[in-house]
Parts: structure tokens; sequence; C-alpha cells
């Protein structure tokens, strides 16, 4: 029987119909398509029209259209650049013909330079917190009547401090996350890569909620990612744990502004994101 990390993989690692031509599926929930699925699907594509000695380097995409589950995802891949040590690729997702995903993705020879990393903040290991998992069963039997039970568990979430999603408190817009695959992703780069992205799109439109009375369950905010960028820095294991540092330095004009940092349990600095999530009160009437 299938792990739920494997029935996670079937979803991103996409289906190949053509050199530049791809086909990715979703599961059934969220009623939504989740941002980081199309992120990774939209790298797992790119990095197969690359050559195996280059890995990404940096992504850089937009949410353009709400996704829909129930429909398939064509993935465009334009190989724009093969150069001697980089190559670039650009990416569009469509359902029904229309664009709802655009990334521009780098890819890049391995080759020695200068080398320095900011220090990884000082928090209490995974060890003995409570998991997403373990927390919305729980919550879900608490409230049957406004929450489902997860069905499947491929990724291990562990915030280092949790806030309460339906009475949100108001603190500072910063947050830690253990991440990992619960399985083993085994050796292929692009693999842990693809999984990293996925996971990357966690908790950074939910931090810059953090200094208002709301979460991403509060229906006062309408919310939604609107671009999102990602660096690869140094080789990492998505089925190790990372620690997912998050800050939000800034809020203004229905938009929310935050930034991440992935660290291995040694302190090693992996992967940086940023991202721009729509914020926009109800009673706001603007387009």
């Amino acid at each position: 029987m299938a792990s739920d990390l494997d029935k996670l993989l079937a979803f991103l690692e996409v289906e190949r119909i053509d050199k530049y031509l791809f086909i990715g599926k979703s599961p059934k929930h969220p009623k939504r398509i989740f941002g980081g699925q199309v992120l990774a699907q939209s790298l797992n594509a790119a990095a197969r029209t690359v050559e195996e000695e280059r890995s990404a380097h940096s992504m850089h995409a937009y949410f353009l259209r709400p996704g829909n589950p129930a429909k398939q995802i064509v993935y465009e891949v334009d190989p724009i650049r093969d150069g001697r040590s980089f190559t670039t690729r650009r990416v569009v997702a469509k359902q029904d013909g229309i664009a709802i995903f655009s990334t521009a993705i780098s890819f890049q020879i391995a080759e020695p330079g200068l080398s320095h990393q900011s220090t990884a903040p000082d928090v209490p290991p995974p060890e003995g917190l409570e998991s997403d998992f373990e927390y919305w069963t729980r919550l879900a039997e608490e409230h049957p009547d406004k929450l489902e039970k997860p069905g499947i568990n491929p990724v291990d979430r562990i915030p280092v401090k949790r806030r309460d999603v339906l009475k949100p408190d108001q603190r500072e817009p910063e947050s830690h996350v253990w991440l990992r695959a619960l399985g083993d992703l085994g050796d292929e780069p692009i693999r842990h890569q693809t999984v990293l992205a996925y996971m990357s799109d966690f908790a950074l439109l939910g931090t810059a909620l953090y200094p208002h009375p709301y979460s991403g369950w509060s229906s006062e905010v309408q919310s939604a990612s609107l671009d999102h960028a990602l660096w690869f820095h140094r080789p990492f294991r998505a089925d190790e744990f990372l620690l997912y540092h998050i800050d939000s330095p800034n809020a203004e004009a229905a938009r929310g502004f935050s930034r991440g940092s992935f660290y291995t349990r040694e302190g090693v600095l992996v992967a940086s994101t940023a991202q721009e999530a729509l914020l926009r009160l109800r009673e706001d009437k603007n387009d």
C-alpha cells in the first residue's frame, strides 16, 4: 500500500507527455489548489528538461488565478537559455488554456566560491512539540461542526510556538516551524528540491497576520499568495528535519510581505524564501 508520502510524490512529480510539456494532477482537498503544489510541480517539470549536473538555485513565481483541483494542469516549459554555467527555464501552468501560474527558474553547475551564512535561531528541537497533524486531529475532535480530521500526513509540520487559529492572539510577526517529509526520499537532489518547494509555501502568509487579530481561518480576511521566490543555497535532505524561520517585516495596501530561511538541525542555511500575499479585509471593496 502506498504511503502518504508516496501519494504526495505522485502529485508533485508530473507526467511528461512531450519534450517540454507536462501534466500535473491534484488531490481533491483543499478546494483550491495549494500554492506549494504548483511551485513543486513547475520545478519538477523544468528540472527534467535540464542536464542532471545542473541544479536549481533560484525560482521566481506569480500566482495568477486560483487552481481547480478537479482539472488537470498543463505545464509548458520554455527553454529560454542554455549557457555554459547557467540554464534558465520559464514555466507556465494552465487550466482550460488559461494561465494560473508562471515562474522563471535558474539552474547552475556546481562550482566553488566565497561562502558565508546567517546564524540559525536558537529554538527548541521538534521532539516533544505537537505536530500540525496531531493539533488538527485534536481540534477536529473538539469542533466536529467546524473542522474535519486531516486525511493524510506526508509532511511533518511542527511549530515551535503555536498560534490558535480559531482565537488568534496578536504577536510579533515571527515564526519557527520544523519540517520534514515522512519517509525516505532517496538520493536524487531534484526530489528533495521538489519537496522543499512544496513545503516553502507553509506559514509565510500566516506569519504576516501575526500582528493582527486574524488567521488564515478568519472570515474577515480574504487571503491568497500573490508571488513567491525561492533560492537554494546548499545541498540538503528534505526527509530530515529542517527549521523554517519566517518573519514578516511589512504589511500595507492589502498585501503582506514575508521572508523565510531553511536551516538544518546543525544550523546550515540551505534555502531562502520571500513572498507577498493578499491580505484584504472583506469590507474593502476595491478590486
